[in-house]
């Protein structure tokens, strides 16, 4: 049975233009270390890290620790599926 409130929350958590190109660079590159995301979308850090652990806490992205880098990547397979829909015709 679908849970209304659940699926709600994965969308709200991609509702927002930043956290949308975050996940669909991340379907690109597979994994992304914060630095990186920061340069590619000329966003401080500190809003792209705002960004990155509300999609975190809903379970959307992984974290692995590299030393003192945080590679982030898409946990949740419905991304792939709701991105590739969005995008499908649009490049």
């Amino acid at each position: 049975m679908l849970n209304y409130n659940e699926e709600s929350d994965f969308l709200k958590a991609l509702g927002h233009p930043v956290r949308l190109k975050i996940v669909k660079g991340l379907l690109t590159k597979n994994e992304c270390n914060v630095q990186m995301m920061v340069k590619a979308l000329g966003l401080p850090q500190s809003t792209i890290s705002q960004h990155l652990g509300i999609l975190k806490s809903r379970g959307i992205l992984g974290i692995r620790k590299e030393g003192t880098k945080s590679c982030y990547r898409i946990l949740d397979k419905r991304v792939r599926f709701l991105l590739g829909a969005l995008y499908k015709g649009r490049g």
